[in-house]
Parts: structure tokens; sequence; C-alpha cells
């Protein structure tokens, strides 16, 4: 059964850091695009950022640039992203998924940065 386990994400302070995991059970990274997805309460789902199948170039939202690094280990089957320099507008449930968002999406984890 394929499974994406999200961890890492918690309460922190506007300006500090944190780094999510993303753990892929029975599904490789080198046969589908895993991203990064946040939603906010009240607002529509977005993209996070992501790493290109073919030669592992990251993808990032403008929201992101800058302050958000994506890295990928196949061998480990783990996507992480480290982000930083957090802000209140960063607070949402992230969510690690195959794009375009599904059919295989993680549960979860609540990231909340106040400020």
């Amino acid at each position: 059964e394929v499974q994406l386990q999200a961890s890492g994400g918690g309460l922190v302070q506007a300006g500090e850091s944190l780094t999510l995991s993303c753990k892929a059970s029975e599904l490789s990274f080198e046969e589908y695009i895993i991203g990064w997805f946040r939603q906010a309460p009240g607002k529509e789902r977005e993209g996070v950022s992501c790493v290109s199948i073919a030669d592992g170039s990251p993808f990032y939202a403008i929201s992101a640039k800058g302050r958000f690094a994506i890295s990928r280990d196949n061998a480990q089957n783990t996507l992480s992203l480290q982000m930083n320099s957090l802000k209140s507008e960063d607070t949402a449930v992230y969510y690690c998924a195959s794009l375009p968002f599904g059919p295989f999406v993680g549960q979860g984890t609540q990231v909340t940065v106040s400020s």
C-alpha cells in the first residue's frame, strides 16, 4: 500500500525555522513527482514546492522562493522541506502529495507561525 507520511510541523515564532519530512512507502520518487502543498483556513490549497524527476531541479511557489528549500533522498524515499524565516502567513496544514494533488496524499502536518 502506498503511503506518504508527513511530519515535522509545529508551533514556532515568526522568523524561526522548521523542517518538514515526507517518508514514502511503496512509491518511488523516480516514478512520481512528489511535492509539498499547503492549505490555510478559508483559503485554497497552494502548491509550495516540488522536485523534478528528471534532474532533481527544485520548483517553488513565489511565496516560498528564497525562504524554503526542498530536498529529496531517493535512497531513503524521503522528501524534506526546510522552511526558514517563517511568517504568520505560512500558517497552514502542509501535505506531501503526488502531483498535481493525488492520487497519493499524505495526512498533513500543521504548521503554526505566531507573530
